[in-house]
């Protein structure tokens, strides 16, 4: 790649304002304060609004233009990670709210938080919001894409021509969904967790819950907050492993369906009245052509990436947020600040051989970790740490993330109805937040008033 040359014009094509997309433009927007010559950027976003999976919708299947609902936000969700571990370096949750906040925030809270360091960084007019791309092809003669794209209200399509795409869409919109014998017979519900959006509606139901991902973890802790009547945990490869309440069993993976019976691989059954698939998600584009796709499995070091963010076979094409992820907003800034870096000119890629060279080392240590949690932890603050070494980006306690991170896995273990009830210390500003006063359990006001205004009273007092 060459360097980046301001008697040239270079445009930049930004897809997805979500998290990671807006940490691209937060990444262009820094250079921009510091005196330095940006590209053109323009960023589409196929929502109304930005702040991408952190948008909250009542809608399932289509939005109201005929897009595929992106999000798979439900009422009530709270996050299940410390905040402090996915803090941006540049901009504290103290900094947005004006004092400091229990750790483990409500949905809004955080979409507020994402959306308010763009807000002040002034990069709103880079975004085209109600614009679904739908098509990306690359001119090897030209070293150019061409997107083209869709206005989702009016439906005119336009092309534009781009010297860098950098894909910010996320992996966590098109649901993995396995199918078991005698589904078509189940009584009861059935649904993906891209579509659950309230526990409320499971109350007093026997509820199965197949998975053991994050998502199973909290979908089937909110329908106990909310009143089901059972919850039966189904693995595949091993259980979660916390400590339930009386009314959860944890079973080995669902074999066959008869009528509301519900099978399993040691032969025990439960009489089931709705099934929940939080089987995951696929790394799905197709808004860009064959050649530009990403194809991986959701994995700490994905296929094809070099440094977990430039397309190998193309590295004008770029990748922010597509790992398995312990880390998240941060990590997302590292890749972004790197990818800007790129653009710039300010840092150079290797050939084709060393990339190649490189990706086998560093896919054969990821096959290397230890199958603890502690180990895949260090592995992605590590690689999240050498970016950060390689731009400007602010430097914080990578160590101490690392820590706050094992806290966390151990009160989740102590208790799983508990560990948002417990506090944390900031890496950023050495604060240790607030506990909240009503136990996540008994709480039920999800509103940023509701979790943060009693803060913000306080310390308007002192």
């Amino acid at each position: 790649m060459s360097s980046f040359n301001t008697n040239k014009p270079v445009r930049v094509c930004v897809i997805g304002a979500g998290p990671s997309g807006t940490s691209v433009l937060r990444a262009f927007k820094s250079a921009e304060a510091k005196g330095a010559a940006i590209p053109e950027i323009v960023c589409y976003e196929k929502q109304d609004v930005w702040g991408g999976l952190w948008n909250y919708s009542w809608r399932t299947g289509l939005s109201m233009n005929g897009e595929p609902v992106h999000n798979s936000m439900y009422r009530h969700l709270w996050s299940n990670g410390p905040k402090e571990c996915l803090e941006f370096a540049d901009y504290s949750f103290e900094e947005h709210f004006g004092c400091a906040i229990p750790s483990f925030p409500p949905r809004e809270v955080l979409h507020d938080y994402i959306t308010g360091r763009v807000e002040k960084a002034g990069v709103k007019h880079w975004v085209q919001l109600n614009t679904a791309v739908r098509n990306t092809t690359y001119n090897e003669q030209t070293k150019q894409f061409t997107v083209t794209i869709q206005n989702t209200k009016t439906e005119q399509e336009t092309s534009s021509v781009f010297d860098y795409v950098v894909c910010c869409t996320g992996h966590f919109s098109t649901p993995n969904v396995p199918e078991f014998p005698g589904m078509h017979g189940f009584k009861g519900t059935i649904m993906h967790a891209h579509d659950f959006r309230s526990a409320e509606e499971f109350k007093g139901k026997n509820v199965l819950v197949i998975g053991t991902s994050y998502s199973a973890e909290d979908i089937a802790s909110q329908c106990y907050k909310y009143g089901a009547k059972s919850l039966t945990c189904s693995w595949r490869t091993a259980p979660m492993g916390f400590h339930w309440p009386q009314n959860f069993k944890t079973v080995p993976l669902l074999t066959r369906i008869e009528g509301s019976r519900c099978v399993f691989k040691d032969n025990t059954s439960a009489d089931i009245d709705a099934i929940i698939l939080c089987t995951g998600y696929k790394h799905h584009f197709p808004f860009l052509s064959e050649p530009l796709r990403l194809q991986t499995a959701n994995r700490l070091w994905c296929d094809s990436l070099h440094e977990g963010v430039v397309m190998m076979t193309n590295p004008r094409l770029m990748y922010i947020g597509m790992q398995d992820q312990w880390l998240t907003f941060n990590m997302f800034d590292a890749q972004a600040w790197y990818a800007r870096d790129l653009i710039l000119g300010r840092l150079s890629l290797p050939n084709q051989r060393t990339m190649a060279s490189e990706f086998r080392k560093w896919r054969a240590a990821e096959e290397a970790i230890e199958p603890t949690d502690e180990a895949n932890i260090r592995f992605q603050c590590g690689y999240t740490q050498r970016l950060i070494d390689m731009t400007d980006y602010p430097n914080f306690n990578m160590e101490g993330v690392v820590q706050t991170f094992l806290e966390w896995e151990h009160n989740k273990h102590v208790d799983i109805m508990t560990f948002r009830d417990q506090p944390h210390r900031s890496i950023m500003t050495g604060t240790l937040s607030p506990v909240h006063p009503t136990p996540w359990l008994k709480a039920t006001d999800d509103s940023i008033e509701g979790y943060v205004g009693k803060w913000k009273r306080n310390h308007n007092k002192l």
